[in-house]
C-alpha cells in the first residue's frame, strides 16, 4: 500500500472495541525537521483517545483466557490516566468494574472522564517513590488482594502490554512506511511500546535506530545513556517517564535516549498545534521534541517515526493554559522585582473574571461559580469601581424580607465593596503582608489602570517558584 493511497472507509462496526488500532500516519511539513522527514502515528485516534486502548484490550483479554479475570470481576490498575480510560472502556463494554488508583498530578480533564465513564477513582500522591505504600503501583496492588474478583493489571510487568504493540502496531507502522524506518521514538511509561514495535523492526531485518524520550526528572535516560539513573526530580508531563525502569521494557532494544525538559515539550506539543493543526498530549511533546533533537542532528536523510500518544484535550487545562503555565514557571517571564512578577492572569489579557455594577448577583454567583473565583473585580467604563466576593452576595441574602429571586436579581454595585486595598504594581513584595493580614486580596493598579489581582496563593507561588 503506498502513503499516498486513499484510505478505504470501513463498514459500521458492532462495538467501539473493533475500532481500536489501524491509526493513520501524517508527515510534519511546517515545522523544521533538519534533512530528515518526521511522520507521526495518530494514536489519539483510537476510540478512547489514545494508543492505551491498544495495551486495554490485549491485557484484558489475555486475562480471560488465562482465568484471572472471571465475569462480574473487578479489573484494578494504577494509571497515569489513559491506560485507566482505556481500560475503563475496554472493561464496560465487557461488562466489568473497573478500579483505578491515578496520581493527584494528573489532568482533571482525564479524572473527570474516567469517572463519568463509571469508574472507581482513587487519587494518591505523585510524590512519593516505588515502594512506599501511597505509590500507584503499590496502593493498586494491594486494593487488588482486598476485593473479591480483583485482578491487578499491572501494565507494567504485564506481558500483553508489549505483545499488543507487537502484533498490532508495529506492524501497522512497518506497512505505513512501506519498511523503510530509520528511526522509532517512544517513551517508557509502562515500558510496552518501545518494546513491543523495537521486537518487531529487529524481527523484520530492520536496523532503525530505537530512541527513549524521557521527560527531565526520570530516571530512565540516565539508566540508558551512562547506565546510572538520572537526577530524581518532578515534572509534568503525564504519561511517560518513571523512578524504575518497568518490567515490561527491555533496556537492550534502546540505542539512545534524550531528557527533554517540560518547558521544551509544552513549546513543542503548541507548535505542532499552530503549524500542523494537530492537538496532541503532554507526552506526545516529549516525544516529537526528542524526533525534533534527532532529525535536526542528522547529516543525511532518514525517516523517523514517533507517535500523538493522546489527544490534547485532556490537557486544555494545563498544557493549552497560559495562566496554569505561568503559575508552573514554564513559560519565559522576565522579572522586574516588583508586583507585576506575581501576577500570571492580567486584565489588560482578559485573563481576568470581571464584573459590571449594572449585572445581577445571581450573573455574579454564576461567573464565580463556573470559573472557581471566590471575588470578582468590578469594572465601569473600563475602570474599577470595586470588587465583590461571597462574602459579599452572603450579605446580601440575610439583610431583607424580600425572596430569594429578587435577592439575586439586585445589582452587583449594591453589595459590592468600594473600600479598595489598592497597591500600585511598582510596590515591594513586602506591601502585600498588610492587607493579607486583613483577611483581603491585594488589588493591583498600574496609576489608574487596573492590573490584576494578587492572593496569599499567588505570593507563595512565586517565592516557590524563585528559590
Amino acid at each position: 500500500m503506498s502513503m499516498s493511497d486513499a484510505p478505504v472507509l470501513i463498514r459500521p462496526v458492532g462495538s467501539l472495541l473493533d475500532l481500536i488500532g489501524k491509526t493513520p500516519m501524517v508527515e510534519v511539513t511546517r515545522i523544521d525537521t533538519g534533512p530528515c522527514r518526521l511522520f507521526l502515528k495518530l494514536e489519539s485516534q483510537n476510540p478512547g483517545g489514545s494508543i492505551k486502548d491498544r495495551i486495554a484490550l490485549s491485557m484484558i483479554e489475555a486475562a480471560e483466557n488465562a482465568g484471572w479475570l472471571k465475569p462480574g470481576g473487578t479489573i484494578v490498575e494504577a494509571t497515569a490516566g489513559n491506560t485507566g480510560l482505556a481500560l475503563t472502556l475496554v472493561g464496560k463494554q465487557k461488562g466489568y468494574k473497573v478500579l483505578l488508583v491515578i496520581p493527584d498530578k494528573m489532568s482533571k480533564e482525564k479524572i473527570q472522564h474516567l469517572r463519568a465513564m463509571g469508574a472507581d477513582v482513587r487519587l494518591t500522591r505523585s510524590d512519593v517513590p516505588h515502594g512506599h505504600p501511597e505509590y500507584y503501583t503499590d496502593m493498586a496492588e494491594r486494593l487488588a488482594q482486598q476485593i473479591p474478583g480483583g485482578y491487578f493489571v499491572n501494565q507494567f510487568a504485564n506481558d500483553a502490554n508489549s505483545e499488543a504493540h507487537f502484533k498490532t502496531t508495529g506492524p501497522e507502522i512497518f506497512e505505513q512506511m512501506e519498511g523503510q524506518v530509520d528511526a522509532f521514538v517512544a517513551g517508557i511509561g509502562s515500558g510496552g511500546t518501545i518494546t513491543g514495535i523495537a521486537r518487531y523492526l529487529k524481527a523484520q531485518g530492520s536496523d532503525a535506530q530505537i530512541i527513549l524520550a524521557d521527560p527531565v526528572g526520570s530516571a530512565l535516560a540516565g539508566l540508558i545513556n551512562e547506565g546510572v539513573a538520572g537526577p530524581d526530580g518532578s515534572y509534568s508531563v503525564e504519561g511517560i517517564g518513571q523512578n524504575f525502569m518497568p518490567e515490561t521494557a527491555d533496556p537492550d532494544l534502546i540505542d539512545k535516549a534524550y531528557s527533554i525538559p517540560d518547558s521544551e515539550a509544552i513549546a513543542t506539543v503548541r507548535d505542532l498545534l499552530l503549524k500542523e493543526g494537530i492537538l496532541a498530549g503532554s507526552s506526545s511533546g516529549t516525544l516529537i521534541a526528542t524526533a525534533l533533537r534527532w532529525c535536526r542532528e542528522q547529516t543525511e536523510p532518514k525517516r523517523v517515526v514517533t507517535f500523538v500518544c493522546d489527544t490534547g484535550a485532556k490537557y486544555l487545562s494545563k498544557v493549552y493554559n497560559d495562566a496554569w503555565l505561568a503559575d508552573q514557571g514554564l513559560t519565559q517571564r522576565e522579572l522586574h522585582g516588583d508586583l507585576s512578577d506575581l501576577i500570571t492572569r492580567k486584565y489588560a489579557n482578559g485573563d481576568v473574571v470581571v464584573i459590571g455594577p449594572d449585572d445581577t448577583l445571581d450573573t455574579a454567583f454564576k461567573r464565580m461559580k463556573g470559573d472557581g473565583v471566590s471575588q470578582l473585580p468590578v469594572i465601569q467604563d473600563g475602570r474599577l469601581v470595586g470588587i465583590l466576593d461571597e462574602s459579599d452576595i452572603v450579605h446580601i441574602m440575610n439583610t431583607d424580607e424580600i425572596t430569594r429571586k429578587e435577592r439575586f436579581a439586585k445589582p452587583v454595585s449594591s453589595a459590592m465593596t468600594r473600600d479598595l486595598d489598592t497597591l500600585q504594581v511598582t510596590e515591594s513584595l513586602d506591601a502585600l503582608i498588610p492587607i493579607f493580614d486583613r483577611d483581603r486580596v491585594a488589588i493591583v493598579l498600574d496609576g489608574e489602570t487596573f492590573v490584576g489581582l494578587i492572593a496569599r496563593t499567588d505570593l507563595i507561588n512565586h517565592l516557590s517558584l524563585n528559590r
